[in-house]
């Protein structure tokens, strides 16, 4: 089946909202698709126009993501999918990348054991062995239904011929100018003769296109054999990294069962490890399922603290205690307890905040044992979460020559020196340690809310070690306090992460006196770090509970922080 270009006028309307904060959710009868690129959200809406699942869809977006996003959408990195489907089964696949076989525990120390500054940021020895395209084919072959090469025609039509880049796109390049400029074969892509691109002018990728067509031709055999494979084993053999041709034959999808939750009558069907989301984002809300949040008012400095403190102590047991389940044994049916909960609960002060130099793993009650996401649903009902990333922004600045291909930066999410914070500050344990083979500890959410084990809501974000604490938010804003999708996503966030012990805070998400009561009870509190950047959906009605508006079923929410991204449907 060929999907079109871009879809004409496509039926959508706007609700209209009840309150003037936000815009209105997008509002749509059979299908909502949300993407940080609205190029990729059109062909993520073609797709289901031309009779596609939400699994098809999202394999689509996926491979344009790659095309149209670069600095996060991806073939050259990994991440997560989520997976509920209309009839009530559910699935995860983790495709996240893997260490090198050559990979070693201290591999980034010199030799008085202080961490190599840069070394797993970038360069090709920061680089892991990608999974992306692994995990867009398992997901297509097993639940899509439509061809591998109309689902990338869209991505390869825009790498050969070009887009025009908009603003948005462009404030996205112009952050790794400096990047651009230290290497050839990425500043030959994204460098127009060396100067920064500008709005209107069009981005053209004929080696990401040749790379595309192979895959389109061979499967995963055309990205980690043959040309596309040699290559990338040539770029980190040169680039002095450790991928072999050995690493790439090797890589293979996870599909593995989500984590699975309660909060207030509604599931929570998030992604298990190597990722720490879903169960960090679990724990949260079995903690908080015992204050009365919505009683207590929305941001109203009682509620803040909760949160703020059941942050603090979930993400303890994140960073002390969770890994790849091929090499640690991961404690979720302690994190996951609702009496486990009761006893963190049980040290909250309600006055006072805690102190995060006093929260420690193996004293009570913690006894041990850049990024992008896209948000899909059918007109069947089923419903599709993706987080995949580079880690970060353009990933290690790299490339494989000939293939234009961005290479990820994802080993820096391992722990590199037990009590050295990674880029997102993160301060790791044991069991996240690099070795052969291994999956790094992640906080990507692709998450599906349920209702009698139907979808109603799916959310996720980019951020780093703020996506937990945004996906959360955005759950409890829907479900505790009402609001619309839309409202939801723009609601300012805050994110506390044990370590450092300063609770970060978006403009205008407490108020003044509010601020002058948290920092009474001992909050450390700071500025907004970098943006998230959410993509939503409600099915059903614009809230959890509401009336829908005419016949549409699906109401949609892009985030206005970064600007770029479209939420749309049909």
């Amino acid at each position: 089946m060929q999907i079109s270009k871009l879809s004409g006028l496509l039926a959508f309307t706007f609700v209209a909202s009840v309150q003037a904060a936000s815009q209105a959710p997008v509002a749509a009868e059979n299908g909502m698709v949300v993407t940080a690129q609205h190029l990729a959200t059109h062909i993520g809406v073609d797709v289901l126009k031309a009779g596609g699942n939400a699994v098809d869809a999202a394999v689509a977006v996926g491979y344009a993501l790659a095309v149209v996003y670069p600095a996060a959408g991806n073939l050259g990195g990994g991440g997560f999918m989520t997976i509920q489907f209309a009839d009530g089964r559910k699935t995860f696949l983790d495709f996240r990348e893997k260490a090198p076989l050559a990979a070693s525990a201290n591999m980034y120390l010199d030799k008085d054991g202080n961490v190599t500054k840069g070394a797993s940021t970038t360069g090709h020895l920061a680089v892991a062995v990608p999974g992306s395209v692994s995990g867009m084919e398992l997901a297509r072959t097993k639940y899509g239904t439509m061809s591998r090469s109309a689902l990338i025609a869209p991505a390869i039509r825009y790498a050969q011929d070009g887009f025009v880049l908009d603003q948005g796109d462009v404030d996205m390049l112009v952050t790794a100018t400096a990047d651009f400029r230290k290497d050839a074969s990425i500043g030959a892509i994204f460098l127009n003769q060396g100067a920064p691109f500008q709005s209107g002018e069009k981005l053209v990728q004929k080696d990401l296109a040749a790379t595309l067509k192979l895959i389109s031709e061979q499967g995963e055999a055309g990205f980690y054999k043959g040309k596309v494979g040699a290559a990338i084993a040539a770029a980190s053999l040169a680039g002095r990294g450790l991928i072999t041709q050995a690493d790439l034959d090797q890589y293979q999808t996870r599909e593995m069962k989500p984590v699975e939750c309660n909060y207030r009558g509604y599931g929570i069907v998030s992604a298990p490890p190597p990722s720490s989301g879903g169960v960090i984002i679990c724990e949260i809300l079995n903690v908080l399922e015992g204050y009365p949040l919505k009683e207590l008012g929305f941001r109203s400095a009682q509620s803040v603290h909760y949160q703020i403190e059941a942050m603090r102590h979930a993400y303890v047991d994140r960073n002390s205690y969770l890994g790849d389940p091929d090499f640690v044994k991961n404690p979720l049916e302690r994190l996951l307890d609702k009496n486990y909960a009761a006893s963190l609960r049980a040290v909250i002060d309600p006055n006072k905040a805690g102190v995060s130099a006093l929260i420690k793993p193996g004293v009570a009650p913690h006894e041990g044992s850049n990024t992008t996401h896209y948000s899909i649903v059918d007109k069947a009902g089923n419903a599709v979460s993706v987080t995949y990333t580079l880690n970060g922004w353009f990933g290690a600045k790299v490339t494989a020559n000939g293939t234009g291909v961005i290479l990820n930066n994802e080993m820096d999410d391992f722990t590199v020196k037990l009590g050295v914070p990674n880029l997102f500050g993160l301060v790791q344990g044991e069991a996240n340690s690099i070795a052969p083979g291994k999956r790094p500890l992640s906080s990507m959410s692709p998450t599906i809310v349920t209702k009698d084990g139907k979808p109603v809501m799916v959310v996720g974000t980019p951020g780093g070690s703020r996506i937990i604490t945004a996906v959360l938010h955005s759950i409890i804003n829907v479900i505790d306090y009402g609001m619309n999708v839309q409202e939801a996503v723009d609601a300012p966030k805050f994110h506390q992460q044990w370590l450092p012990d300063l609770t970060n805070l978006e403009t205008f998400s407490v108020s003044p006196d509010t601020r002058k009561i948290l920092e009474a009870m001992g909050h450390k509190l700071g500025g907004p770090q970098p943006a998230n950047h959410l993509a939503a959906i409600l099915v059903g009605a614009p809230t959890l509970g509401g009336q829908p508006v005419g016949k549409n079923r699906f109401y949609g929410a892009n985030d206005p922080r970064r600007n770029s991204g479209l939420a749309l449907g049909y």
